[in-house]
C-alpha cells in the first residue's frame, strides 16, 4: 500500500505538470507540415530527448545543489515561484511557451517538442523536489509512465482532439494548469515553513 501511495504521490505531480492533454495542440501545430511517417520520427525523438533530459537531470541536480550550497528549501521555494509563473502564464496568455513555426526544421523533435513542451521547467523542477522525498526508482518509474501516456497521446492526437474539440482540449489544459498552481503554492509554502519553523 506505501508502495501505491507514493507512486501516486509522485505521478500526480509530475501528470499536472507534463500537462500532455494541453501539449496536443501545440504538438499539432507544430508537426502539421510533417509527413505521417515522419511525424512517427518525430515522435519518437520527442521522447527520447524528453527522457534523456529528465534522467540526466535526476542523475546531477542534486550534486549541482550540493556544489551551489543550495538547501531544499530554497529550491522548493524557487521551483514553487517558477511553476506558479508558468501556470500563471498559461491561465492568462493561453500558452507556456512561444510557438514559433519550426514545423519544418528537422530538430522538432528535440527542441522545442522533446523540450521544453513535454520535459521543461516545470517537470525538472517536480523532479528534483520528489526525489528528495520519495524512493528514486518509485519517481523514475512515475516519469517513464508519464512519457508513455505522453508518447500515446501523441501517436493519437488527431482523433483526440477531433472527438474533444479544441475548447474541450483547452478546458482540460486549463484544469490542469489550476491544479499546477495549487501544487506550485503549496511547494512554497513548505518551503517558507522549513526556513522560518
Amino acid at each position: 500500500m506505501e508502495i501505491i501511495r507514493e507512486f501516486a504521490l509522485t505521478f500526480v505531480p509530475l501528470f499536472v505538470a507534463m500537462d500532455p492533454v494541453g501539449n496536443l495542440p501545440i504538438f499539432l501545430a507544430l508537426t502539421q507540415r510533417i509527413e505521417p511517417k515522419h511525424r512517427r520520427h518525430t515522435i519518437h525523438l520527442a521522447m527520447l530527448t524528453a527522457l534523456g533530459v529528465g534522467l540526466a537531470f535526476v542523475a546531477v541536480g542534486k550534486a549541482i545543489l550540493l556544489l551551489l550550497g543550495i538547501d531544499v528549501a530554497d529550491f522548493l521555494m524557487a521551483g514553487g515561484i517558477i511553476l506558479l509563473i508558468l501556470a500563471i502564464r498559461y491561465l492568462i496568455t493561453g500558452k507556456a511557451i512561444e510557438t514559433e513555426d519550426v514545423s519544418a526544421s528537422e530538430t522538432v523533435g528535440v527542441v522545442p517538442l522533446g523540450t521544453p513542451l513535454v520535459v521543461g521547467p516545470a517537470v525538472l523542477a517536480s523532479l528534483l523536489l520528489l526525489i528528495g522525498k520519495y524512493r528514486i526508482p518509485i519517481v523514475l518509474s512515475s516519469f517513464v509512465l508519464n512519457l508513455v501516456i505522453q508518447w500515446v497521446l501523441f501517436r493519437q492526437a488527431n482523433r483526440i482532439v477531433h472527438v474533444l474539440g479544441r475548447t474541450g482540449t483547452d478546458a482540460l489544459s486549463k484544469i490542469f494548469m489550476l491544479l499546477l498552481a495549487a501544487i506550485a503554492v503549496k511547494m512554497i509554502r513548505e518551503g517558507v515553513l522549513t526556513v522560518f519553523g
